[in-house]
């Protein structure tokens, strides 16, 4: 049920039956105070401006059309010509009790899209750190919103898989096996990469050979190939334990590598010097951007192809974006990177769209996010300055939440503890993020990421658990429960409203990829049920119906909570 929709529809009628051009916006928002009616529209000022009518003239001739019939108990015209929609309570009590009957909480199947999303993005031979925490998270809520609403969504893990330090690990992996007779298992990923980098750095001999493996594996030798497909594996296998873990739904079957649009880089830089959009400049293959200028004003150069042949990671993402459109199908592509990269992609995609390879019509979308830093507000690193790593991270969280669920439950078996505390531990890590607009950048903080009190996963996943003890106390199963919703105090009326708001919400976080307004929805939803709880007495209520509706409206309560927390990717737990 979206009444944002259902609103908007009717007052854009009654606009057009008032004069109004048939494109007016209604501009139907929900209202920011419970006196101005439950939604406003805002969008009579705009159109009364074309039409040179007076904004309260033309709102009270929209009013007079208006059909909310059975829908609102009544509306008002206030200011210079916002309508005030206030909704009416039996329609709620009713929708309410729908809800709660129909699959998907009663959220409408959208026309399903293919949608890409481009998301985590870890590399090869090392180990994944703070840095993937943002893409990752956020990423995987946006592909779990999407899939919710019935999307067709094909996760794509654009891991580092290529390039000149191939050379250099191949060798190095040779190395280490023909010394160690036997298959090494990577287990510090990191230690192997500095190891490498330094024996190509102090041996001359070695550092020829690794230059020589860099060809012959772009070459497609077959020996280079298996060695290189062994640091690829041995690397996602690390990598999914962190996914497992972090309760994120990457698995192998979608890693696309950079090293997937290898065979298209040399036809691509064929085509854009066919279509005149590459030129010979200094040796190099270079695309001048009319859009891009540089400091002396100048179009900007955008290499595609070295002097030496070799390719650049823009001549990878032009391919990337035409493999999307063109292989999978894709009617809208999103990529979670980091805000740094924004005039990179756009570059690349402005050569995409002029060389004709991805259609206007298929947006290609940048969600581009801040950094994590720490309490100084510099990068997060470790004491010494080092990167943090991702699982050493998940590890400390999962310690503190142990610390923190064992003092407040002394009397639980340990294996419950332990359990907990993942759920706990994990959960703060990635609603922190969540919760946080993700064009800032935010600042990590243990202390709040783990507080029971606020926006925070343990003062979520407990709003959860005191929902559950209202039916643990009845002994009654949620599930059981029908009939009629009465609502006949304001805080019901409330709780009624912003549980028929899921969708609304829902379909904002998928159109613009923030999952934050998730985080504030259910925190808000979680804040109107306390309310509730506390002024409406759910089991000790006198008369059996109401005691049946405020049931009725705790399970909806549960489920809504459960399911929001869900398409952020927070498990919940029955009791804590």
């Amino acid at each position: 049920m979206n009444i944002q929709a259902l609103l908007s529809d009717k007052v854009s009628q009654a606009m057009v039956a008032a004069g109004a051009p048939a494109d007016c916006e209604p501009q139907v928002r929900q209202s920011a105070k419970v006196q101005f009616g439950d939604y406003q529209a805002n969008g009579i000022m705009a159109v009364a401006k074309k039409l040179g009518l007076a904004p309260r003239q033309l709102a009270e001739q929209v009013v007079q059309h208006l059909d909310l019939h059975g829908i609102a108990s009544k509306t008002e015209i206030a200011g210079p010509g916002f309508i005030n929609i206030f909704l009416d309570r039996q329609w709620l009590a009713q929708q309410t009790a729908q809800a709660l009957q129909l699959p998907r909480l009663g959220v409408n199947s959208v026309e399903p899209q293919t949608i890409v999303v481009d998301y985590s993005a870890p590399n090869v031979a090392k180990e994944m750190h703070v840095g993937h925490v943002r893409s990752t998270i956020i990423g995987d809520a946006a592909v779990r919103t999407l899939e919710f609403l019935g999307h067709n969504v094909i996760r794509a893990n654009h891991v580092g898989d290529w390039g000149t330090q191939f050379g250099m690990l191949i060798a190095f992996l040779e190395k280490q096996q023909n010394e160690h007779h036997e298959d090494i298992a990577l287990a510090d990923l990191e230690a192997f990469y500095r190891e490498a980098k330094r024996t190509y750095d102090e041996d001359a001999a070695f550092a020829e050979r690794a230059r020589g493996y860099v060809v012959k594996l772009q070459g497609g030798d077959e020996y280079c190939r298996s060695m290189w497909k062994k640091l690829v594996d041995i690397t996602m296998s690390q990598n999914q334990l962190v996914y497992d873990r972090l309760n994120v739904t990457l698995t192998r079957k979608d890693v696309m590598g950079e090293s997937l649009y290898n065979d298209m880089l040399p036809g691509i830089v064929a085509d854009l010097r066919d279509k005149k959009l590459a030129v010979t400049s200094e040796g190099a293959t270079v695309v001048f951007l009319d859009e891009y200028k540089n400091k002396e004003g100048e179009a900007m150069g955008v290499i595609i192809q070295k002097k030496d042949g070799g390719y650049l990671y823009t001549t990878t993402d032009i391919a990337c974006a035409k493999y999307r459109y063109e292989t999978l199908h894709a009617d809208r592509v999103l990529y979670y990177i980091d805000s740094r990269q924004h005039q990179h992609l756009q570059q690349a995609w402005t050569i995409v769209r002029k060389a004709g390879y991805v259609p206007e019509s298929v947006p290609l979308e940048h969600h581009a996010f801040g950094m994590m830093l720490g309490k100084d507000g510099r990068p997060f690193k470790t004491r010494s300055g080092g990167t943090i790593k991702l699982a050493d991270l998940l590890d400390e969280a999962v310690e503190r939440a142990h610390t923190l669920v064992s003092e407040k439950n002394p009397e639980m078996s340990a294996q419950e503890l332990k359990d907990l505390a993942e759920v706990v531990g994990i959960g703060a890590v990635k609603y922190a993020d969540l919760s946080k607009s993700r064009t800032t950048d935010y600042i990590f903080d243990w202390d709040n990421m783990l507080a029971f009190e606020g926006n925070t996963a343990p003062y979520m996943q407990y709003a959860y658990t005191r929902v559950l003890s209202v039916f643990r106390k009845a002994g009654i199963d949620a599930d059981s429960l029908s009939g009629d919703i009465v609502l006949t105090d304001d805080r019901e009326a409330l709780l009624a409203t912003r549980l028929l708001q899921f969708e609304e919400v829902i379909t904002q976080v998928a159109r613009d990829g923030t999952p934050h307004v998730m985080c504030a929805y259910l925190y808000d939803l979680a804040g109107l049920f306390s309310g509730f709880y506390e002024h409406c007495p759910i089991l000790s209520a006198e008369d059996a119906q109401v005691r049946n509706s405020r049931l009725q409206l705790a399970a909806l309560t549960a489920k809504t909570l459960k399911q929001g927390l869900d398409t952020l990717g927070i498990k919940t737990v029955e009791r804590m």
